[in-house]
């Protein structure tokens, strides 16, 4: 009885069943009935005395705690267009910009493959370094791999930790060459120093008193690792720093006089395929070979990162992370001589915006410019710009075949890059507007089975996606 009562009262969590309490009520007084009718026991006292005696089970009807299974039509059709859209939106973001001169407006969006998504981004004005009223603008998008923890911390700390670095910096008033070099050079030492203290803090951590969850939890930063893009706009120079480590891409779309527009490069990516990064590479590690191989250094596709202290350790403490914590270690396969062979150091460019030219920033991690090129992602937001309604006469072009499958795409049938014939014009957001054209467009099959997968089977379709558009002098 005890087990069954229990069972009872636990099965659902958050809704027990108050237990309710029966009082018997008293009885005749047996001696007296038996003196009174010669101490006969009758069926009716014994009825009498089981009505009494609290079994309520036998004749209250039990209350039915049983959730109800909500049936719902299944959809069979697949993803409707308004489903495209909500997907694409999902975790999109835009701002007016009132208080810093210059910048008009800047859209985002961010579309997981991964499962969280692995990619982190921040956006927004921080506090001018010269301490004066005059507030920066700050982009940032950072892309994890092998998970997300280095992107998080980046994301809460690279940031504040330039502002702090610019904020000695004697930065003057006008556009300078030194003011340039000043700027690169204190963003350079913030990456550096932030990707240092990953790595050393790791060292301390393993041998320190922490519990055993805690060192894991501080230790994920530097098992992990990251690219980071980050750009600045100051608007007392009128200057766009851009800090890049990794392979995310900043472009800056600029109108000229005949009223095209230009894509100029505000970052290289790097990575074991960038014919720089690879001699690079080589000449601070000579007599090393296959470093570089098949476009990987030592299996990495980046050649600079935050984070991934398996190319930044020695084997020895490498072997020590891997007995003690599990961490991810390079293949026994390459032979680790004179680590590290990867750097959080950026490359920083410094591009003048001019007040009397209309242009826009486009940032974003390589699940975009896998489909991209710089020119096609700047002539794409230009269309947005000045022909918000546009689209193409055949908006649904027929498919080349009866049935669309990703064979199509391995074997040229469709391509699997962008295409000017895809084109559409139907977001609000310009960063939406890029990630539909770079998945499919107006090929609303390709870009629905795209978007239909989820991980971790959507990783051989599509990676992680974050854009983040910035309008100089110019609006919709």
């Amino acid at each position: 009885m005890r087990s069954w009562r229990l069972a009872r009262i636990n099965l659902r969590r958050g809704s027990r069943t108050p237990i309710r309490h029966y009082h018997a009520k008293p009885g005749p007084n047996l001696s007296q009935t038996r003196r009174a009718n010669g101490a006969k026991y009758t069926a009716a006292t014994a009825s009498a005395a089981l009505a009494g005696s609290g079994i309520w089970w036998l004749t209250t009807p039990p209350r039915d705690d049983v959730p109800d299974i909500q049936i719902q039509q299944i959809n069979r059709s697949g993803l409707s267009k308004d489903d495209i859209t909500r997907i694409l939106s999902r975790e999109a973001y835009s701002f007016p910009v009132k208080g810093v001169p210059g910048v008009a407006r800047y859209d985002g969006a961010q579309l997981a493959s991964n499962s969280p998504c692995e990619d982190r981004f921040v956006h927004g004005k921080m506090p001018s370094p010269r301490d004066d009223d005059k507030p920066w603008m700050a982009w940032a998008i950072f892309d994890g791999h092998a998970g997300s923890q280095t992107a998080e911390l980046l994301s809460q700390q690279l940031v504040p930790m330039v502002q702090q670095y610019l904020r000695p910096v004697n930065l003057p008033s006008k556009d300078q060459p030194e003011s340039k070099q000043s700027a690169q050079h204190a963003i350079t030492k913030a990456f550096v120093d932030l990707d240092t203290s990953i790595i050393d803090t790791a060292k301390e951590i393993s041998q320190g008193p922490l519990p055993l969850q805690e060192k894991m939890r501080k230790l994920m930063p530097a098992f992990a690792g990251s690219c980071a893009l980050l750009a600045l706009y100051d608007p007392v120079t009128k200057n766009l720093h851009v800090a890049c480590t990794g392979d995310s891409r900043a472009v800056l779309g600029r109108k000229t006089s005949d009223g095209t527009w230009e894509a100029i490069p505000l970052s290289i990516d790097q990575t074991g395929s960038n014919t720089d990064e690879i001699a690079r590479l080589y000449s601070e590690h000579p007599n090393e070979e296959d470093i570089v191989k098949n476009g990987r250094v030592l299996g990495l596709m980046v050649s600079r990162a935050f984070g991934d202290g398996r190319w930044k350790w020695g084997q020895d403490l490498q072997k020590e992370f891997v007995e003690k914590f599990h961490a991810p270690a390079l293949r026994p396969s390459f032979k680790v001589q004179t680590p590290p062979y990867v750097t959080a150091g950026p490359v920083v460019t410094s591009t003048a915006i001019d007040a009397n030219t209309p242009s826009f920033l486009i940032l974003a991690s390589d699940g975009m410019w896998d489909n991209l090129t710089n020119q096609q992602a700047v002539d794409l937001v230009a269309r947005w710009l000045e022909n918000p309604s546009a689209t193409p006469a055949d908006p649904r072009p027929k498919p080349l075949s009866d049935a669309l499958d990703f064979g199509h795409l391995s074997r040229g049938v469709v391509n699997p890059r962008f295409e000017e014939e895809r084109t559409t014009t139907q977001d609000s957001n310009a960063a939406v507007h890029l990630v539909r054209n770079s998945l499919g467009g107006n090929r609303d099959e390709l870009l629905a089975g795209r978007l239909a997968a989820s991980a971790p089977f959507s990783r051989d379709i599509r990676d992680d996606i974050t854009v983040q558009v910035a309008f100089f002098n110019c609006s919709r």
